[in-house]
């Protein structure tokens, strides 16, 4: 069964886009309360990701929850939780991200990669195609797997100035990344890796430099 995304919950008009706390429709309204949250809690999320011993799946879940709990009521909870029925399309394209039921092995196939420091250094849009994929959330899935991502490459010794990326570039090679994984996004991330470990403050800012130029996009 497929449905739009913007209605998956088939209550939009009483509990507004995706059950929002503030039950708001007007989606300009929505990313501006994204956008607040995840100036909120990006630092706290980044030091919580910091501390554990290695990433999980269960990681990538709390840093969403942790992002995204004062907007959303699901925060926290994939696709395979809020929405089993749905599968995501974007341009026309069915298989660009996984159904609910293989979330979690995609997911646990890019953090068994990037647990390799070596072969993340080597491959790291790869790796980032594989989370891409996953694609967990009903929204919220670029600030939250690139929180996670950005803690990823810190564990690797290096850092991407994800600011500094043409976002229609990134989304031309991360769509045909998508479509055969291996063969684009290494070559446009491997041009802004950048080597050494960043503070977790210059770590949020830059996400969030990132963010806010997508904004004019």
């Amino acid at each position: 069964m497929e449905l739009h995304v913007l209605d998956p919950f088939g209550d939009f008009q009483t509990a507004g886009y995706l059950r929002n706390f503030q039950a708001e429709k007007d989606l300009e309204i929505v990313k501006h309360l994204e956008a607040a949250a995840f100036h909120e809690q990006v630092r706290q999320t980044l030091s919580y990701l910091e501390g554990a011993p290695s990433l999980t799946y269960e990681h990538i879940l709390q840093a969403h929850r942790m992002l995204f709990d004062s907007v959303y009521p699901w925060a926290g909870q994939d696709r395979q939780t809020t929405a089993p029925y749905l599968r995501i399309v974007k341009e026309g394209y069915r298989e660009l991200f996984a159904l609910p039921d293989s979330i979690r092995f995609a997911a646990d196939y890019a953090l068994r990669l990037a647990s390799d420091a070596a072969y993340l250094r080597a491959h790291p849009g790869e790796i980032f195609g594989y989370l891409a994929h996953a694609h967990p959330f009903l929204e919220g899935n670029g600030r939250a797997l690139l929180t996670v991502y950005s803690d990823m490459s810190r564990r690797a010794g290096f850092h991407v100035v994800w600011e500094q990326i043409d976002k229609r570039e990134f989304l031309r090679s991360l769509t045909d990344e998508l479509m055969e994984h291996g063969t684009s996004m290494d070559t446009l991330i491997l041009r802004y890796v950048r080597d050494g470990v960043l503070s977790l403050t210059e770590i949020a800012g830059g996400l969030e430099s990132n963010f806010e130029r997508q904004k004019n996009i």
